[in-house]
């Protein structure tokens, strides 16, 4: 059996609960910074560059939420988010 399906206690617990705070917190972030990022560099109108962001920002939280609790362990979630944050990050202060 999995790892990450084995015991009930308070190890599970809180496991579940750093893949939670890392799926929203961490899923919130990069939603806010990843789109920018992805549509600064694609020269289109303010209103229209700011709507394709938003609409955006939606699939990066989802697919941040579920890759929190696709991951191997909590820790590979933190990594996999920190990394993507990183990544995200230098490619919006390039692309600004």
């Amino acid at each position: 059996m999995p790892a990450h399906l084995r015991g009930t206690g308070a190890g599970r617990g809180r496991d579940i609960s750093a893949r939670l705070l890392v799926g929203v917190l961490g899923g919130y972030a990069l939603a806010q910074l990843l789109p920018v990022a992805l549509v600064a560099p694609w020269g289109l109108a303010r209103a229209d560059a700011v709507l394709v962001a938003l609409q955006m920002s939606f699939a990066v939280y989802a697919a941040a939420l579920m890759a929190a609790f696709a991951a191997r362990s909590a820790r590979r979630a933190w990594a996999g988010m920190a990394a993507a944050l990183l990544a995200s990050a230098a490619l919006a202060w390039v692309a600004l």
